[in-house]
């Protein structure tokens, strides 16, 4: 079998020559890519002779698919896999898997480092500090006592309600089935947006998922509410955001996630909203992570080549 990196993951050559040293000793071909290149032209060069690939979340739509009629197995180095077009997976017969969990530790952290940007207004106060000025009044908040809201209780969502208790929060939760979450409790979508000071996003996009969080759930919100989303860009519609930002419907937001990929263009429109911190897709981006995430990746390839395939979406 040939195998393609399409992008480094993070890591450098040295490293998924490590990992992978037990593949090539089966016979398998591993093929490097110290480079990250979106270009469908370039990655249908890369893969198209590949029976297995590993990408993280650059889009693979249905003309990839198409130029690369020996794909077998696609390792996903990603949770989310809605930037692949699987249907088009579905029809060449490619097994598709995922790194569920890789991140999970890393997403929350951030979520709750992102609510404490706001609330302690981190970046403004180091950019006083830079300016030579003091506090100016700057006044912060804590998370101790605050009603943290988690929409979307998977493995994600249940770590950041973990996170907050310890912060002495009151958590609720909603999830579209029930689920049994320790110190959680768990109510419908409009008592959440009602009552949580602090709105966390933790759903996968879907289909149902899209714009979940729009004008109408703004207007819900209490006016010192925030609202973090380290999810998907598209979970919260965007110019809604930017309109209860500029009107003031709520207190302030962080995203890691927009409903494009960063860099994002000069003329984006979220960034003329007030009391916004945002950050370029960061939320996966530790060493950790990315080690963990090696693991999985190409422990999805051995499983799937001992036909015992795990993590698989499709």
């Amino acid at each position: 079998m040939k195998i393609v990196f399409a992008e480094p993951l993070g890591m450098d050559e040295c490293v998924v020559n490590a990992r992978t040293e037990a593949l090539r000793k089966q016979g398998h071909t591993v093929v490097f890519y110290p480079d990250r290149n979106e270009n469908e032209e370039v990655l249908i060069e890369r893969a198209k002779d590949a029976d297995v690939l590993v990408v993280s979340n650059i889009p693979l739509k249905k003309h990839f698919f198409a130029s690369c009629p020996a794909l077998k197995m696609l390792s996903v180095a990603f949770t989310g896999v809605d930037h692949i077009d699987l249907e088009a997976c579905k029809r060449q017969g490619i097994t598709v898997c995922n790194a569920a969990g890789y991140s999970t530790q890393a997403v929350a952290e951030l979520a709750i480092g992102m609510m404490i940007a706001l609330y302690r207004k981190i970046v403004r106060g180091d950019a006083l500090t830079r300016m030579c000025e003091d506090r100016q009044g700057m006044l912060g908040g804590e998370l101790c006592g605050k009603t943290v809201g988690v929409i979307g209780l998977g493995a994600i969502g249940q770590r950041v309600a973990r996170l907050a208790n310890a912060f002495g929060c009151t958590v609720l939760g909603y999830n579209r089935s029930r689920k049994s979450v320790e110190q959680v409790t768990q109510v419908d979508k409009e008592e959440l947006l009602t009552r949580s000071d602090i709105i966390t996003v933790h759903l996968p996009l879907t289909p149902e998922t899209r714009h979940f969080i729009g004008a109408t759930e703004f207007a819900l919100m209490q006016p010192h509410a925030i609202v973090v989303n380290t999810a998907r860009g598209p979970v919260v519609e965007q110019g809604a955001l930017y309109h209860a930002l500029r009107k003031g419907l709520i207190a302030g937001a962080a995203v890691d996630v927009y409903d494009v990929e960063p860099p994002l263009p000069a003329s984006f429109e979220l960034f003329n909203a007030p009391n916004l911190l945002m950050l370029p897709h960061v939320g996966y981006a530790t060493k950790e992570a990315f080690a963990s995430r090696m693991d999985m990746v190409v422990g999805n390839i051995e499983r799937w080549l001992s036909g015992t395939p795990q993590n698989r979406i499709l």
